[in-house]
């Protein structure tokens, strides 16, 4: 018997090979006789479907699996959505990078098939919570499976800040922002910033200054238990944003303070059993391959 039956599908919207691997995804499971159930959105895409349609945030509640096809953009929405239910999830690359949806589309049905009978590893990742707090009364709130950021928006002014990690001060810093990212995230926007990349397993949070006005400042590592808190300057004159990975936003005055932790729940992902995080390195950034042939 199969251990997934009822299957959730998230897509990219406004991509047709988004909607041809959905097609195809959606023949495949259905022809092995499970029940698939497709995300609202995408369904309206996919005219005469007939099948059982969810809300994003319900889908978790009623699948065991929940397959999602575009790229790390898509993962991370989807992610943010679905953490709650605990239902793990699965990528099919649709996108540009792929670290985190890993299945390429020419695979799909050689793959699935792996994960339905069984055949897979899964990995868990966690995310950030961040409240944003004016005169010490919570404004806004958002999660982050990557980072999150704080940056001046449309402004080309620099920030100033003060960081002060489990209440003790690290520094007070001019920059163009600070990112705060997860594992997940040092191979995002952290990455391009400067910052270390951290593997999946470490229990850490990276904290990467954005062009800081002094060369000493430099991406520190530090425990996933930390808790962060940001004071933006009150004598700032613009009105910065806090980017929850890069998808939604917080606008901030002089005088905010951003607090930051780690979300008690975590998202679980499945990979086929030949995942390989170094060769995703690999493939997505350009590293140099082995030398030599016929090693072990």
């Amino acid at each position: 018997m199969e251990q997934f039956r009822n299957i959730g599908i998230i897509g990219r919207l406004g991509s047709a090979k988004v909607l041809e691997t959905i097609r195809r995804l959606k023949r495949y499971l259905l022809g092995r006789h499970l029940n698939v159930i497709l995300e609202e959105s995408i369904a309206e895409m996919l005219p005469g479907h007939h099948l059982q349609t969810s809300s994003r945030k319900l889908l978790g509640e009623v699948c065991d699996l929940v397959i999602v096809v575009g790229g790390d953009g898509s993962m991370l929405g989807a992610a943010r959505a679905l953490l709650k239910s605990k239902v793990p999830v699965l990528g099919i690359n649709r996108g540009n990078l792929g670290f985190l949806t890993d299945i390429a589309p020419s695979q799909l049905e050689e793959k699935i098939a792996e994960v339905l009978s069984g055949r897979y590893t899964t990995e868990q990742r966690f995310l950030l919570e961040t409240e944003v707090r004016r005169n010490g009364v919570p404004i806004g709130q958002g999660d982050a499976l990557n980072d999150v950021v704080l940056h001046p928006g449309k402004s080309t002014r620099m920030i100033e800040f003060e960081l002060f990690i489990d209440g003790q001060f690290v520094y007070s810093l001019k920059a163009d922002g600070l990112i705060i990212s997860t594992p997940t995230g040092s191979t995002a926007y952290a990455l391009s910033a400067g910052g270390p990349i951290m593997h999946p397993k470490l229990d850490v949070i990276g904290v990467v200054p954005m062009y800081p006005h002094t060369l000493s400042s430099r991406p520190i590592v530090v425990s996933a238990d930390s808790e962060m808190k940001i004071i933006i300057s009150s004598d700032l004159t613009i009105y910065p944003l806090v980017s929850f990975d890069g998808q939604n936003h917080i606008t901030c005055t002089p005088g905010d303070t951003i607090h930051i932790q780690r979300k008690p729940h975590k998202l679980t992902l499945i990979h086929p059993l030949d995942h390989n995080y170094y060769a995703v390195c690999r493939d997505k950034l350009g590293w140099g391959s082995r030398l030599g042939q016929g090693e072990d």
